[in-house]
């Protein structure tokens, strides 16, 4: 093992998911891993921090009672052996974090995010778990079913960095299918690089007093169906590929000549009114 890439290493689904530790195995075979990790399930809460988390040790590393932004944060400031380590990686999380509405939901996504304003180029990564008839809740992962998503991880962590890939990408949002499950060697899945899907789906209905939201995207995943243009992450997990989005963080500021109109007027509007 080589001791020469520093890895911080985090989730959202809790420092004892089967999917932290298959990237654990997989990245230290490349480098020095230190692990800080929620100490229980903190899926979906974004980019939610604490003021004062307690933490304990754990086999892994670090098992941080707070989330995976607050992980971030102690890992790099104080946790980690070195200073500065060479990379964060979050993952790999139950569930495929696909299309755009899911980047500021994602606690696994936000991990990296928080990275990024460290300056500290990250990689997320997500399974994409097909539930059938089940419910998503009632599907349990083993550590193999992550198998493909760990070895993606592991090349862009060991190439991505001297390739130059950080140099413009913040952070890589990475999206793996979950392979059949056999006594087979497991074929490799090839590499797409892709945007984040634009489609949006969200509803609710309401029972008396309660409300209950509705992600509909997930019920057009069959690929022969899905709606979602070639070049999107959600289509290449759905035909099978695994899909890199490089993306920025902090978000890019944009300025319409509407609004430098709107602000340039702002002050003569305002002494008209008063004028008046």
């Amino acid at each position: 093992m080589s001791d020469s890439l520093q890895i911080l290493l985090t989730n959202d689904d809790g420092i004892d998911s089967p999917g932290i530790r298959a990237l654990y195995n997989e990245l230290s075979t490349i480098g020095s891993v230190t692990t800080v990790a929620p100490a229980t399930d903190k899926s979906a809460i974004g980019r939610a921090i604490s003021h004062e988390v307690e933490v304990t040790d754990h086999e892994l590393g670090y098992a941080v009672h707070g989330t995976p932004s607050d992980c971030v944060v102690a890992g790099l400031s104080e946790l980690c052996p070195t200073d500065c380590p060479d990379l964060v990686v979050s993952g790999c999380n139950k569930g495929a974090n696909l299309g755009e509405y899911v980047l500021g939901r994602s606690g696994t996504v936000s991990a990296a995010v928080e990275a990024a304003f460290f300056d500290i180029p990250a990689i997320a990564t997500s399974l994409y778990v097909p539930a059938g008839d089940l419910a998503f809740n009632e599907i349990e992962t083993r550590t193999e079913d992550y198998a493909l998503a760990a070895d993606a991880t592991r090349y862009l962590a060991e190439q991505g960095l001297n390739a130059g890939i950080f140099d413009v990408a913040a952070y890589l949002n990475v999206n793996a299918p979950m392979p059949e499950r056999s006594d087979e060697p497991i074929d490799l899945a090839p590499l797409e690089i892709t945007q984040p899907s634009t489609r949006y789906e969200m509803d609710a209905s309401r029972n008396a007093d309660a409300i209950t939201l509705h992600d509909r995207v997930w019920e057009e995943m069959d690929p022969d169906v899905i709606p979602d243009p070639d070049g999107t992450d959600r289509r290449a997990v759905a035909e099978g590929r695994i899909s890199v989005s490089p993306l920025t963080a902090p978000h890019s500021v944009t300025t319409p000549d509407a609004l430098t109109d709107l602000i340039e007027s702002y002050g003569r509007l305002e002494r008209a009114s008063s004028s008046e």
